[in-house]
């Protein structure tokens, strides 16, 4: 019977992790507000370490400037920081690093004078 319980608390501390786990990755939600100047495409976010980016997160066909979008990101990379890049319909690309998505509610991205900036709120 010592198995039986030991079995079910090791099971229960495993769901508790992966509760805690899927709770943090919800907290990488946010919203894109494209300030940018071009009309955006395509988005990849990343882990800050990795070199790959993955598949494309936005939902929509294109973010025009001056419109925003809410992501829904739960990648199943647990990262601190995140890099973010985005490309035009010619996939000319601009790209963010080192954003930590748990301290950032809306992103503002703006291309000025040729430098990408990240607006963090």
């Amino acid at each position: 019977m010592k198995g039986i319980w030991k079995a079910a608390f090791w099971c229960g501390l495993l769901l508790v992790a992966i509760s805690l786990a899927s709770a943090q990755n919800a907290s990488l939600d946010f919203k894109l507000v494209n300030r940018t100047g071009i009309v955006i495409n395509s988005i990849y976010i990343a882990p800050h370490d990795s070199d790959d980016w993955g598949d494309d997160v936005m939902e929509e066909d294109s973010l025009r400037n001056g419109e925003s979008v809410d992501l829904v990101f739960h990648p199943r990379s647990q990262s601190k920081l995140w890099d973010l890049r985005i490309e035009d319909k010619d996939g000319d690309s601009v790209e963010w690093e080192s954003l930590d998505l748990t301290e950032i509610e809306t992103l503002t991205l703006k291309i000025v004078k040729g430098k990408a900036i990240a607006q963090i709120e």
